[in-house]
């Protein structure tokens, strides 16, 4: 059984150790000195999580709109910490800002698409990261997540946003279940001999296909014997032959006067 996700950050930040507490708390207080104006703090998929409130952004997160949109998450993993930028994750230049600002600190980068792991605080070059921070405001990051969104999911998402935010235009879908209309005794008896009929004609057919197949049988068997036969025959044929053949003549006595 998985353990119950902390109820808040700071029974988040109690159950770790004190060398993991002290990293991840140090990335936390520069993450929040740098966050943009509408992001909020909590717990978020087990994490400490940052993200777009639901009073801000209606329809949360598409994966599962339940949940805010998410922009960053701080994490003690098993064999590392990690830091989640989802701004990143959704946008190239981000990324490729993030690589260069942080290789060029001289501190060894380990990072995927959007996430970024490290073992010890050293390694972290922490103006980087509230730099990247900062430079995301909510509005951008909805924006870009919006632009990233598959068109299926953009399509089905922007619909949810729109009758959330109490657009009169966006259509709403609504399923009406229209009642089976009732069938005649009559048709349903055609019916039932139209079925009984099929059910018929096809356990003839399959008494003909076998009878036909077994009298296949039969026939393929007679010819094999039959071939078979004269083949011996031939055989036995050959074989006197070439004994007659082979057969020396007697030998003549001649007698002597």
């Amino acid at each position: 059984m998985p353990a119950p996700p902390p109820e808040s950050i700071d029974a988040y930040l109690d159950s770790l150790a004190p060398d993991r507490r002290e990293a991840i708390e140090a990335v936390r207080g520069v993450i929040r000195a740098n966050l943009p104006e509408g992001y909020e703090e909590g717990i978020q998929y087990r994490m400490i999580g940052y993200y777009v409130p639901h009073r801000l952004y209606a329809p949360g997160y598409h994966c599962d709109p339940k949940q805010p949109l998410p922009f960053a998450s701080l994490a003690s993993q098993k064999n590392h910490m990690a830091l989640y930028l989802f701004c990143t994750y959704a946008s190239e230049d981000e990324a490729s800002w993030f690589r260069d600002k942080w290789t060029s600190t001289g501190k060894p980068l380990d990072m995927g698409k959007g996430c970024v792991r490290f073992k010890r605080l050293v390694d972290v070059p922490l103006e980087v990261v509230g730099e990247c921070v900062r430079r995301v405001p909510v509005a951008t990051f909805i924006e870009t997540y919006e632009a990233n969104l598959p068109p299926k999911i953009r399509e089905k998402h922007m619909k949810l946003k729109a009758r959330l935010e109490g657009d009169s235009e966006a259509p709403t879908m609504t399923m009406v279940e229209t009642p089976a209309a009732p069938v005649a005794k009559k048709t349903r008896k055609k019916a039932a001999k139209k079925a009984g009929a099929k059910k018929a004609a096809k356990k003839t057919a399959k008494k003909a296909t076998k009878k036909t197949a077994k009298k296949a049988t039969k026939k393929t068997a007679k010819k094999a014997t039959k071939k078979t036969a004269k083949k011996a025959a031939k055989k036995v044929g050959k074989k006197a032959a070439t004994k007659k053949m082979t057969k020396k003549p007697p030998r003549r006595t001649t007698k002597r006067a």
